[in-house]
């Protein structure tokens, strides 16, 4: 299960309201590419792929962690019965079933760390984990990216960056520009989208 769009921005707007950081921005734009990825293939749902994307973060909520974001965010999104979402918290940051590849500090408790490992060797990839992995990859807090850019940018900041990943990032933009017959930056409308928090009622 997944929330509804309106509760799952409710949820980033809380998340953001407790850790303030451009990872908000950079969720809404993974959003907005998964659902207009969705629409072009034709065979994903839209609303589905913009929840899971907009939540994939939703982790960085409890602090600034590098791997813990990804054990805070599955537990949180399972501790309100969305399983589906829970998944995309895991799934985002790794190209297979192990954390071996996994680009940034590994800042995980013991504890934490078999979580991540034990539920991600149960999973098999579907194109839903494909779809927000490469999502995760051209998406910056001011808009779409360039996926070597994107890349590249992650690379210097943290001094490494798996060649598997890099590989797989690059199959998966051209996968989804096979299955929906575009180019993807014209997909996702790269040049002029840019993220904006929506505005409720307190």
């Amino acid at each position: 299960m997944y929330p509804a769009r309106e509760e799952a921005e409710k949820i980033l707007l809380d998340g953001y309201d407790s850790c303030p950081g451009p990872w908000a921005d950079h969720s809404r734009t993974a959003a907005h590419c998964a659902e207009s990825i969705a629409r072009a293939c034709g065979h994903l749902d839209p609303e589905k792929a913009y929840v899971i994307g907009l939540l994939h973060d939703i982790g960085r909520k409890f602090g600034h962690r590098h791997l813990g974001h990804v054990s805070d965010g599955y537990s949180y999104m399972m501790s309100l019965g969305y399983d589906e979402a829970a998944r995309i918290c895991l799934t985002h940051s790794f190209h297979e079933n192990t954390i071996s590849g996994y680009v940034g500090k590994h800042d995980t408790t013991g504890e934490e760390t078999r979580l991540i490992e034990t539920e991600l060797a149960r999973i098999v990839f579907d194109e839903y984990d494909r779809l927000i992995r490469l999502c995760d990859a051209i998406s910056g807090s001011d808009g779409v990216l360039d996926i070597i850019d994107r890349m590249s940018d992650v690379k210097r900041r943290y001094g490494e960056y798996d060649q598997r990943k890099w590989d797989n990032n690059l199959e998966l933009k051209k996968h989804f520009e096979e299955l929906a017959g575009r180019d993807l930056y014209e997909i996702v409308d790269k040049e002029h989208f840019r993220p904006t928090a929506p505005q409720y009622e307190k």
